[in-house]
C-alpha cells in the first residue's frame, strides 16, 4: 500500500530523512528535482522543445531552479522566470539561485507590476510556483498569471502539486490546470478528490528516497492500493482443490424489467472464483437466469414479479443483495426480514441501499462487517449531503466506524472505508465504466471473493481493484464510449492474469 500522508507528516518525513540518512536539505532538493527532470523528459514528445519554467522563491521554487539548471545542462532551451512574490527567498532557493549565477544560466524576475507574459512561443510550461505549503487562495496579479497559463493551452507539468491546489482541503480559489503532476514520494489526498478533477488530468508518484522507517512512527489514515497488494492477497489454487473449497455465494435481487442486474452480478460472482453461485430472483426471472447463465443455480418461489419472501440463508458462505431489487412495499418487508435472518456480513448495493436510506431504522439491522457499495448519490441519501469531497470523506470515515461496516464509495478513485476508520483508495478504472450495470458487476465480484474466505477488507480492496482493471482492459480493446458492463465481466479473467494469478 502506498501511504497517503497529510502535509504536516510529509514535512516531518523530509525532516526525518535529513536527520537520519543523514542528508542536507539542499541535497534532498537536488535529488527531488533530478527525479522530476528525469520523469519529465520521459513523457514529453516534442524534439528540441522550448520550455518555460516559472518558479517562486520558496522551496518549491528551489526545486524548480534545480530542474531548470539540469535541463539547461542537458542542452534544452529553457527560460527561467522567477515570480517575485516574497521579498526574501528560502535558504535552499537562494543557494540554487547562486548556482545558476555561477553557471551563468540566465533567468528573469516577474513582479506584480509587469505585463502578463506571452506564452505562445513555448511548447511546455513547468509549474514550480506554489508548493504544498500554500494555505490561502491565490489572488491579484498571481491569480491573473495562473489564469493566463490556463488559457494558453500549453501542456503544463507541475512539481509536486499544481500551484493553487491544497494537499489536504478543497480548493477555494484559482489553481494551475495541470496536464501531469510529478508528486514526490506519496500521493497527496487532494489529487484523489473529485473537486480537483478540472485541475489535475494526471499525476505520477516519484520516489526521492525518503526513509521508510519514518512510516512506522506515525498513524496513517489513508492508503492507495497498488497491484502488488492484490497479488499478495490472492491465494494460488491447488491441483486437488474442489468447488466446495471456494464457497457458495447467493446473489439476491431482480424484479420485473430488472433481471439483467442479477444476471450481471451472478456471472461476475462466478467469474471471480466462487465455487457455487445461486441467484435468488422472482419467478419472472427464472427462465432468464437458467438460459443466460447455465453455470448459476436459480432459486425461485419467493415472489412473482419481485422478491417478497426470504429463503433459508444458513448454507451460503457469502451473500450479495440489491442489484435490480426494486422498491415495492413488499420488497421493503423482504429486506427487513432478510437483514434479520442474515448472520454473516452482507454485500449491500443498489435498491437495497435506497430502501435503507428511505427506512433508516434498517441500517441498525445490517450485520457488522457488511460491505455497502454506494455511488455518491446513494451515499448522500444514506448519510446526508456534503459540501465538498473532503467533507464527504470525513463523513464516510465516521459512518464506517459508527456502524462497524465497510463502505465502498464508488467513483473515479473509489474509497473503501473500514470500521477502524482507515480509507483505501483505488486508481484502476476509467470513464467508460460509468455505464448501467457496472455497479452490479462489482457487487458480484466482492461477493464472490467473500465466498472464498477472503476477509471483508480483502474482498473489498481486491474486488474494487480487479473491477477497475477489468474495465481498463475492456476500455483498451473496445474504447470508453462503447464499453458496457458485460465487457467488464468478460475481462475479469484477463484482470487476474494481468495481476499474475492463474
Amino acid at each position: 500500500m502506498q501511504p497517503i500522508l497529510n502535509i504536516e507528516q510529509i514535512r516531518e518525513w523530509d525532516k526525518f530523512t535529513i536527520e537520519n540518512e543523514p542528508i542536507n536539505s539542499i541535497d534532498l532538493m537536488e535529488r527531488a528535482a533530478t527525479a522530476f527532470t528525469k520523469r519529465f523528459l520521459e513523457v514529453i514528445e516534442k524534439e528540441n522543445p522550448n520550455i518555460l519554467l516559472i518558479a517562486s522563491k520558496g522551496n518549491n521554487g528551489g526545486d524548480g531552479l534545480v530542474a531548470g539548471r539540469l535541463l539547461n545542462e542537458k542542452g534544452y532551451s529553457v527560460d527561467i522566470l522567477i515570480a517575485d512574490i516574497q521579498q526574501n527567498g528560502s535558504q535552499d532557493f537562494n543557494i540554487n539561485l547562486d548556482r545558476l549565477d555561477k553557471k551563468r544560466i540566465p533567468y528573469k524576475y516577474l513582479n506584480k507590476y509587469d505585463d502578463i507574459p506571452d506564452f505562445s512561443s513555448y511548447d511546455y510550461i513547468i509549474d514550480a510556483l506554489f508548493g504544498s505549503g500554500l494555505h490561502r487562495p491565490v489572488t491579484g496579479y498571481w491569480a491573473e498569471l495562473i489564469e493566463a497559463i490556463n488559457s494558453s493551452n500549453k501542456p503544463v507539468y507541475s512539481l509536486d502539486i499544481p500551484s493553487g491546489m491544497y494537499a489536504d482541503k478543497t480548493i477555494d480559489g484559482i489553481a494551475i490546470k495541470c496536464d501531469t503532476c510529478f508528486t514526490f514520494e506519496t500521493t497527496k489526498l487532494g489529487m484523489l478528490m473529485s473537486d480537483n478533477a478540472e485541475i489535475l488530468k494526471d499525476w505520477k508518484t516519484v520516489s526521492i528516497g525518503l526513509k521508510k522507517e519514518y512510516l512506522t512512527t506515525i498513524t496513517i489514515e489513508n492508503y492507495l492500493i497498488e497491484k502488488s497488494d492484490i497479488k499478495k492477497i490472492l491465494r494460488p489454487r491447488n491441483k486437488f482443490d474442489h468447488k466446495g473449497k471456494y464457497g457458495h455465494a447467493l446473489i439476491s435481487g431482480g424484479n420485473k424489467g430488472m433481471i439483467g442486474a442479477s444476471v450481471l452480478s451472478s456471472k461476475a460472482c462466478l467469474k471471480t472464483g466462487a465455487g457455487l453461485v445461486t441467484a435468488l430472483v422472482p419467478d419472472i426471472g427464472y427462465n432468464i437466469l437458467q438460459t443466460v447463465i447455465p453455470e448459476v443455480m436459480t432459486l425461485s418461489g419467493y415472489g412473482n414479479d419481485f422478491l417478497s419472501a426470504v429463503p433459508p440463508l444458513k448454507k451460503y458462505s457469502a451473500i450479495g443483495i440489491g442489484p435490480g431489487l426494486g422498491k415495492h412495499d413488499f420488497t421493503i418487508d423482504f429486506l427487513n426480514e432478510f437483514l434479520e435472518k442474515a448472520d454473516i456480513p452482507l454485500v449491500i448495493d443498489a435498491d437495497a441501499l435506497n430502501i435503507i436510506a428511505e427506512n433508516n431504522y434498517l441500517i441498525k439491522k445490517i450485520p457488522e462487517n457488511s460491505i455497502l457499495t454506494p455511488h455518491p448519490g446513494e451515499f448522500a441519501r444514506l448519510f446526508g449531503p456534503s459540501a465538498n469531497s473532503f467533507e464527504r470523506l470525513y463523513l464516510l470515515r465516521q459512518k464506517a466506524k459508527e456502524f462497524k461496516i465497510f463502505i465502498v464509495l464508488k467513483g473515479a478513485y473509489t474509497a473503501i472505508a473500514t470500521p477502524a476508520g482507515t480509507v483505501y483508495f483505488n486508481n484502476t478504472g476509467n470513464p467508460g465504466m460509468a455505464t448501467a450495470g457496472s455497479g452490479d458487476v462489482l457487487t458480484g465480484m466482492i461477493t464472490g471473493l467473500l465466498s472464498q474466505g477472503y476477509s471483508p477488507l480483502e474482498a473489498s480492496i481486491t474486488g474494487v481493484f480487479l473491477h477497475g482493471l477489468a474495465g481498463d482492459i475492456a476500455g483498451k480493446r473496445n474504447g470508453h464510449y462503447s464499453l458496457i458492463a458485460g465487457d467488464i465481466v468478460d475481462n475479469i479473467s484477463n484482470a487476474f492474469l494481468d495481476i499474475g494469478v492463474d
